[in-house]
């Protein structure tokens, strides 16, 4: 078991954007996937191009078109970018107003099921997704049209 705690990243009048961090790591999950390619020369550009997806949310909303649906269909497990790209960023869109990121990696195989490293993201985002809704279901986590409120830390 970890524990993790829910983190504002930034927030304007169309969407709220968290991530999550592991108390024992020192990066939020996020951050980690910023650190491995922000500056890697041959995947730089699509990292880019999903910076700039994150910027569009923040201005117009976490819209459906944004996303790629990952996950099951039960969950909120999206990944970004929709276009071709060989990286992902896993995320829970939990509305067009609220969006949770994860980490993501390079994508070499057909589905994150098959590489152990995005499952890992996937799976922790959707255990994520399950304590929010048994908080929401005892009371210990709010979510308004916007925002998340909680000041629990929950154990993935």
């Amino acid at each position: 078991m970890s524990e993790v705690e829910l983190l504002l990243l930034d927030q304007s009048e169309n969407c709220t954007v968290y991530t999550i961090q592991f108390l024992s790591d020192d990066l939020n999950e996020f951050e980690k996937f910023v650190v491995k390619f922000q500056n890697d020369g041959e995947l730089n550009k699509y990292y880019r191009i999903i910076a700039k997806f994150i910027d569009q949310i923040l201005d117009f909303g976490a819209l459906e078109r944004y996303f790629r649906p990952e996950g099951k269909v039960r969950d909120s497990v999206v990944a970004l970018p929709v276009l071709r790209s060989k990286l992902r960023l896993y995320a829970l869109r939990l509305s067009d107003k609220i969006l949770i990121l994860g980490n993501g990696g390079e994508k070499k195989t057909r589905t994150y099921d098959e590489d152990d490293t995005l499952r890992g993201y996937v799976l922790t985002l959707q255990r994520f997704e399950e304590l929010i809704k048994d908080g929401v279901r005892d009371g210990s986590v709010i979510i308004t049209e916007s925002e998340i409120e909680t000041d629990k830390t929950f154990d993935i």
